[in-house]
């Protein structure tokens, strides 16, 4: 039995070490990401569909964003709420005043086609838009001047079927806000940049999903994702079966990160983590790498803080300093600070435990069963 603690402390540091070397490759691969050069501009028609609920802070600086865009071709906003109470209303309204001349169309309509209320919004706007590119773009999203541009140059390059963008967190003020954008930008960032740069994986995302009508029919509509929690995941693997690509210009898009209270933070991260282990078993495992931090603290801990397990420890921790410091760099922002990275791994560590077990999430206030196939199921 004396034994044990030893090797399990080595085994963790071992974890630790792997996830250290990761982080470094992951960071490399986010910079390489941001230093691609854009693709060809091109200036269709285009509509953007923009689903509503709420109105959180920040909002009316991230539609601003979408408002203000240096795009040579037409431009229509439609903006989707289902309750004409919805204060996110009064912000729409204050941007087509600050927009007299920008085609801004909202739609206010209740109707629900399945579990998924925010694909209900979108089948709802949908029907508004007046031109053949469509743009779905979360109501979080925070972009540059030259978003358009670069979404639909890369729509336009041969074989594209669908476009997507990766982001980092925009923490709002507060401790909250500030842990929930450093997991994206020092968490699903990387990972994200580096699955897709090896050919790992795919990711679509609610950030942006960029196609045309012609390929929206082929797949079945926004109404084939309405029972679907990762609408944005499915639409993608339902443009791939296309035998159509996903591209991803060089873009890093900022999400609007607000989290009020530690439940919020928690129980947002848990069903983000759910979701994922129930459509993406083998990735979501292997993620178990990426928690070096942890994994390091608990082998020093075995090894009664040996010095070479404390030196080992502190390499591990100086690693995903690294990374955070060249994530800054090539977005060019902080979502934290240095100090709050070790608690920021280990909360993430704990929802990856907790995320391994359990079927179901709370959504907009309902509780749902999420399926192997990720069909929502109301509780």
């Amino acid at each position: 039995m004396s034994l044990i603690a030893p090797v399990l402390g080595w085994l963790c540091l071992a974890l630790g070490l792997v996830g250290a070397l990761y982080a470094l490759v992951a960071a490399e691969m986010v910079v390489r990401f941001a230093r691609r050069p854009p693709p060809q501009p091109a200036s269709p028609p285009v509509s953007i569909l923009k689903p509503l609920s709420g109105s959180e802070p920040g909002l009316q600086q991230a539609l601003d964003s979408f408002c203000g865009q240096a795009y040579a071709g037409p431009v229509q906003i439609v903006f989707g709420l289902q309750d004409p109470a919805d204060p996110a209303l009064e912000v729409v309204q204050r941007l087509q005043a600050a927009y007299p001349d920008l085609d801004i169309t909202v739609v206010i309509d209740n109707a629900e086609h399945g579990a998924n209320r925010k694909i209900s919004n979108v089948i709802n706007l949908a029907r508004a838009a007046k031109h053949d590119l469509l743009v779905l773009s979360d109501s979080d999203m925070l972009v540059p001047p030259d978003y358009l541009d670069q979404v639909t140059g890369a729509l336009a390059e041969p074989g594209v079927g669908l476009v997507t963008c990766l982001y980092r967190g925009a923490p709002r003020p507060g401790l909250w806000p500030t842990l929930a954008a450093m997991a994206l930008s020092y968490q699903f960032l990387p990972n994200a940049a580096l699955g897709a740069g090896f050919g790992l994986a795919e990711p679509s995302m609610g950030s942006t999903l960029a196609l045309t009508r012609e390929t929206l029919a082929r797949i079945g509509g926004f109404e084939a994702f309405r029972d679907h929690l990762a609408d944005d995941f499915e639409i993608g693997r339902a443009v791939r079966a296309l035998s159509l690509r996903i591209a991803r210009p060089p873009l890093i898009l900022g999400h609007s990160s607000y989290e009020p209270s530690l439940t919020a933070l928690m129980g947002h991260e848990i069903r983000w983590g759910r979701t994922i282990r129930l459509i993406e078993v083998a990735g979501y495992f292997g993620s178990i790498v990426t928690y070096a931090i942890p994994w390091g603290l608990i082998g020093a801990t075995l090894l009664r803080f040996s010095p070479l397990s404390l030196a080992l420890g502190l390499a591990i921790l100086l690693s995903r300093l690294i990374l955070k410091r060249r994530i800054d760099a090539a977005t060019g922002a902080r979502a934290g600070a240095f100090w709050l990275l070790p608690l920021r791994d280990a909360l993430s560590f704990v929802v990856f435990l907790v995320s391994l077990t359990g079927a179901s999430v709370s959504w907009r206030g309902r509780r749902y069963r999420v399926g192997p196939d990720g069909v929502l199921a109301p509780l």
